[in-house]
């Protein structure tokens, strides 16, 4: 019987990711989305690993499931690593990735390309109603470019050009992305430790 694991996050772009990303290292599981009664998690944790371990947490209480959760964002040197922890909710709450994005790039309209370095950090947890948990890194480094290009991906992906490509992150194939983006280094390097709990 294939393993249940639920993804505590209610975003169906980061459940499409995680399902391709585990797919593709072979890990079986079936990937459940947050039950829509889950309690909501108040990420006031001070690092994108405090509030990952935060929402897997919660989720596996609620679900009595493993639980896996991220936290993720776009940290822009000349913003001093911001939005960081904010960057789902930059523009402010309620807001969405247009906005946030919009916001973005007003506040670096004045920045030289040169100092538009920025990178992508994602930290993923996974903890079991047992109390077992862990947490794992990824990051992408890479700049900002002045205006959007692409339709794929989401939030601040078509302002976001990893280093050594000439196209945004929204711009690349699913599976392109995954090969090299913060999530998809953060779960490939989550892969073994969810085998070995599994």
């Amino acid at each position: 019987m294939t393993a249940q694991l639920v993804l505590a996050t209610r975003n169906v772009h980061k459940l499409d990711e995680l399902a391709e990303i585990l797919g593709a290292v072979g890990v079986d599981v079936e990937l459940l989305p947050l039950p829509a009664e889950a309690p909501d998690v108040l990420e006031d944790g001070l690092t994108f690993a405090d509030n990952a371990l935060k929402k897997a947490r919660s989720a596996a209480a609620h679900t009595g499931l493993l639980a896996v959760a991220d936290d993720s964002g776009l940290c822009v040197d000349v913003l001093n690593g911001m939005p960081g922890i904010f960057s789902a909710r930059w523009a402010g709450t309620g807001r969405d990735d247009a906005a946030n994005l919009a916001l973005v790039l007003d506040q670096v309209a004045d920045v030289p390309d040169e100092h538009l370095g920025a990178r992508f950090v994602c930290a993923a947890a996974v903890a079991l109603p047992s109390g077992q948990e862990r947490v794992v890194e990824g990051r992408v480094l890479g700049r900002l470019v002045r205006s959007p290009r692409g339709t794929g991906g989401f939030g601040y992906d078509p302002i976001f050009q990893p280093d050594g490509y000439d196209v945004t992150t929204a711009e690349m194939t699913p599976e392109a992305k995954h090969a090299i983006s913060h999530r998809g280094e953060a779960f490939r390097a989550l892969a073994p430790v969810l085998r070995e709990l599994l």
